[in-house]
């Protein structure tokens, strides 16, 4: 895949995007209601970022980009994640549900999967 007008390999770029699991098992939020919060995050972490150059190439390969959700156990591991990865400069949203002003989820904006990976290692796939 190029870059358009690059003439080499794009890299892979990633948004990920991380969802309290506690929503649908423990609060019994409905799954549809918890898409919605992640739909939120990944939008806002976009438009906040818009004008990054990572931003611009990842919305560039519309038809391939790749997002990867991922689940925090619970609100206080989520607002862990988001205070770890503002400590180490990591661009992303938290999500604040309103008006019970509660974190369901944040999105990262779009980076190379290398440069994040490491922050989010230890949580597993949304299921």
């Amino acid at each position: 895949m190029a870059v358009p007008g690059g003439g080499g390999p794009s890299r892979r770029l990633v948004q990920y995007v991380v969802v309290r699991s506690d929503l649908v098992s423990a609060l019994s939020w409905p799954l549809g209601a918890v898409i919605t919060q992640a739909c939120h995050a990944a939008t806002a972490a976009v438009h906040l970022h818009y004008n990054d150059p990572d931003t611009q190439e990842y919305l560039a390969q519309l038809d391939s980009m790749h997002k990867v959700v991922l689940q925090a156990p619970d609100e206080a591991c989520l607002s862990s994640l988001s205070a770890t990865l503002s400590e180490n400069g990591i661009a992303h949203k938290l999500w604040m549900e309103q008006p019970e002003n509660i974190a369901t989820c944040l999105a990262l904006k779009p980076y190379p999967k290398e440069t994040v990976q490491p922050f989010l290692k230890k949580l597993k796939l949304f299921k």
